[in-house]
């Protein structure tokens, strides 16, 4: 339900990571590997901790407080407790429990959830999975074993240390696998080797029947797994809707054997960074400005085809508020990619060909798991007082004239702080190979992934910050009633950037659903495995999906 995707705007992050990259160095935090494969292994085959929970805390013990927020301090709940748990079986139990008593209950893995899915009033227990974080090999199933507290720094480290792969997962380290992995998953690697969930083999989930016994279930994505419906659903999905996941199980489709090392697409030896900075000055006028997105767009118009010998070039165009005084741009490819630093310099000419402006630019090479366990936490803006607000769009094409001008009039304009901007992503590539409805992943054809957010740390700026990015987000989808609405230029928007307001319709006004935003045409057979492995819609949010009727 939570540990969704990182605040792709963590300003503070991208800007301490320029300083470092111009100081041409950077420390990395790094957990120690499994003491050999052979014990990774046989801690993925057992399975379960029996060290840890599990732990219930009420309100009035010392640690009630500590623990009711997620990643965004917007969101308090009160719930009457706060299950912590280290094991399948104890989640098994505690969902009885809450079934049982008729409380609602929620689950937080890595607490990454953008909107107040685990602080709703209405829930009652909150379901703590961060203990329950291994990362192995199980041989029995010829796949990679993760549970859903496993952050993604420790995923990375532990497959990259053991066997010397990765996945194609986000670019904040704290994120957990729980949310992560089943809103479908996508980061620097994804238009190389796709999404995330295109590399799931299976989940473990506990759910509940008709009759309230909650149980756990395995399913794969094999033919003739008779659940297999439940594993398409978590690829996909977004969390919170069917169940608790216990497990996950990653293995690429194709490989087999029982070499661990060729299950997962290997990780790059080395990285190589480029960033590049402009002032918010006289030379960055609207003209200029709205010519660098476009050329931006287009470049990835013309480089995202699967099989694109650009693939493995990642870049994010960050156009910040005017009053944060510039703003930035990155990319990252692999180093060993034959003619990479070409690449890289072909794109940056073609992003800033005709705008006249020649931002500070910044080269550095690293060993790839530094940069990619690095900087920080991925905590977006003060540690003590994370406040935000995050909405986000797919792109089939750049942007129109229309929504270009929308975006600098935006960000140029009084209302705005430093803590407002945008985010470009390059998305596409190996993604678009995997059908629609292969995956619960309907978006397959977009080229980028456009997000919108303000940062801040008063409450009492509260209403300010949400009122710019809304108007924001409306200015810049007031053709399609204030929302994405999938067409020739826009395609929806991902479920691990939720943003309540799509079901709002105050703020969406296009005659088009949530659900429809978020899942196109796979929304009805989501309903239909919902009706099955969750009849009695114990697992609810305000984004989550309906049973069938």
């Amino acid at each position: 339900m939570s540990g969704t995707d990182p605040n792709p705007l963590n300003r503070r992050g991208l800007l301490a990571a320029a300083g470092a990259m111009a100081a041409a160095g950077a420390a990395a935090s790094v957990v120690g590997p499994p003491a050999s494969a052979a014990a990774a292994e046989t801690g993925a085959a057992t399975g379960e901790s029996t060290a840890f929970g599990p732990v219930t805390v009420r309100p009035g013990d010392t640690r009630y407080e500590s623990l009711l927020r997620g990643n965004n301090f917007r969101f308090v709940g009160r719930p009457d407790e706060i299950r912590v748990v280290g094991s399948t079986e104890q989640v098994v139990r505690a969902v009885a429990d809450a079934v049982r008593s008729g409380r609602r209950v929620a689950v937080r893995s890595g607490g990454h959830c953008f909107e107040n899915f685990t602080a709703d009033p209405a829930v009652r227990m909150l379901l703590d999975m961060s203990p329950m974080d291994a990362v192995g090999y199980d041989a029995a199933r010829g796949a990679f074993a993760v549970q859903p507290g496993a952050t993604l720094g420790h995923v990375y480290r532990t497959l990259f240390k053991g066997w010397g792969v990765t996945i194609p997962a986000g670019g904040c380290p704290e994120v957990g696998a729980g949310g992560h992995f089943a809103g479908g998953g996508y980061g620097p690697l994804s238009r190389r080797y796709g999404s995330v969930v295109d590399h799931l083999y299976g989940v473990e989930v506990v759910v509940v029947g008709q009759d309230g016994t909650a149980r756990a279930v395995v399913a794969t994505r094999e033919p003739d797994d008779p659940h297999r419906d439940l594993f398409w659903a978590h690829t996909g999905g977004g969390g919170g809707n069917f169940g608790v996941v216990t497990r996950y199980w990653l293995r690429s489709p194709g490989p087999r054997g029982s070499d661990p090392s060729r299950l997962l697409p290997a990780a790059p030896r080395e990285q190589l960074a480029y960033l590049i900075t402009w002032p918010w000055d006289e030379k960055m006028t609207r003209q200029a400005f709205t010519r660098l997105l476009h050329n931006f767009g287009t470049w990835h118009e013309r480089n995202s085809a699967p099989g694109s010998p650009y693939a493995g070039l990642y870049a994010i165009l960050i156009p910040m508020h005017r009053s944060a005084g510039g703003f930035l741009m990155t990319v990252q490819i692999d180093a060993d990619i034959p003619g990479a630093r070409t690449m890289v310099s072909e794109f940056a000419k073609q992003v800033t060909a005709g705008t006249g402006l020649a931002g500070h630019e910044t080269w550095l090479s690293m060993p790839w798991l530094h940069p990619t366990t690095w900087p920080g936490t991925g905590e977006p803006g003060n540690v003590g007082t994370r406040r935000y607000k995050i909405k986000a769009g797919y792109l089939r094409r750049s942007f129109t004239d229309a929504q270009l001008t929308a975006i600098h009039r935006n960000l140029t304009n009084s209302s705005g702080t430093a803590g407002g901007g945008m985010l470009l992503v390059g998305y596409g590539g190996q993604v678009g190979a995997v059908p629609a409805d292969a995956t619960a992943v309907a978006q397959r054809d977009v080229i980028m992934k456009a997000v919108y957010q303000t940062i801040w740390s008063d409450e009492r700026d509260d209403a300010t910050n949400l009122a710019w990015v809304r108007n924001l987000y409306r200015d810049v989808y007031a053709d399609s009633g204030g929302v994405p609405v999938p067409g020739a230029v826009s395609d929806g928007s991902y479920i691990n950037y939720p943003d309540a307001d799509l079901a709002d319709p105050e703020w969406n006004t296009s005659g088009v659903p949530w659900h429809t935003l978020y899942y196109k045409g796979n929304y009805p057979r989501l309903q239909q495995v919902k009706a099955r492995w969750d009849p009695r819609d114990i697992f609810q949010h305000a984004l989550s999906i309906r049973p069938s009727t």
